[in-house]
């Protein structure tokens, strides 16, 4: 099954703790290409400019993913300038020079139209319509968002809510979105807009999912939350791409199954925990770029033996 992926593909300049990166590659459907290459096809649309050479595409290319929905402008690529000197949870934005990305205006090449996922990574909601509406007969839509897209662009985004089957977002924003603080109320609230699940990032501390009665074929009633840990690690390097490296483990490991149930959602929701868990454990996507499929189960297995009591040894 094949994911296409509409997003950034971009540069970033950025200080942590451990260091600092100067115009390394990043973008949202850069870091949900490499993390969801590990699970199935992926196809990817953006825009870079001059300054993205043949040896960045081929980071992607490297990982069979196919580039030819990106497009290629006169001037620069996204770039973005930020630092983490407070908090590993949350970045200072020092700067944002769109380029050409501020005029993009995804082209679905032809080749594309017949991929059964499509995944609407963080851009105007005005794109994501129009990107949803190109694409009427994908299996399943699932999309992120924002609070700037949130807090100023509220109605465009309210659209783009009733064409989604799964809403990625963080706790924040889900609060935002909804207008409650509760978790609980704020997913019921989240999910009344349109989306059928509704998966909720909680940074170092996991991620929560919440399904209704409209999730899973053939199920009757309201799912019960489900809640997947993160990994307790040792040093964290750089935590910029994590959240998108979640979505493209989740929505990867999702499209390479026969069927959606609630136990493929479930372990959806681990391997996103394990991609976004190795994302950060280097600069930039250079960790997406050496992983095995080894290392990705031998990780799902420590998940789950921290998630579940039985597994522990006396």
């Amino acid at each position: 099954m094949s994911i296409l992926v509409v997003g950034s593909v971009a540069f970033d300049t950025l200080e942590t703790p451990s260091g600092k990166a100067n115009k390394i590659l990043g973008g949202a459907a850069t870091y949900f290409s490499l993390a969801a290459s590990y699970f199935t096809d992926v196809r990817v649309i953006g825009v870079v400019g001059e300054d993205f050479t043949a040896e960045h595409e081929a980071v992607l290319t490297k990982r069979g993913i196919d580039t030819r929905g990106i497009e290629h402008a006169d001037g620069l690529s996204f770039h973005w300038t930020g630092s983490y000197s407070g908090s590993l949870n949350e970045a200072k934005t020092l700067g944002t020079d769109l380029n050409v990305f501020a005029t993009f205006s995804p082209k679905i090449p032809d080749a594309y139209k017949d991929s059964e996922y499509l995944f609407l990574a963080n851009i105007d909601p005005v794109l994501q319509a129009e990107v949803r509406k190109q694409m009427p007969e994908v299996k399943m839509v699932c999309g992120d968002t924002m609070n700037y897209w949130i807090a100023d662009h509220n109605e465009n985004l309210k659209k783009v809510l009733k064409e989604l089957d799964v809403l990625l977002i963080n706790d924040g924003e889900a609060r935002m979105l909804a207008g409650e603080q509760n978790m609980v109320k704020a997913a019921e609230a989240v999910m009344a807009m349109g989306p059928k699940a509704l998966v909720i990032k909680h940074g170092e501390y996991g991620a929560s999912a919440f399904f209704c009665d409209r999730s899973f074929a053939g199920t009757d009633g309201i799912a019960k939350p489900f809640r997947a840990p993160a990994l307790p690690l040792s040093e964290v390097v750089d935590p910029t791409g994590a959240g998108d490296s979640f979505a493209g483990g989740f929505y990867g490991y999702i499209a390479s199954q026969p069927k959606l149930t609630p136990g493929v959602f479930r372990r959806a929701l681990f391997y996103g925990s394990v991609m976004g868990s190795f994302a950060v454990e280097k600069f930039g996507t250079e960790r997406m770029q050496e992983l095995s499929r080894e290392e990705i189960e031998k990780r799902f297995g420590l998940f789950m033996e921290i998630s579940h009591l039985e597994h522990a040894r006396a």
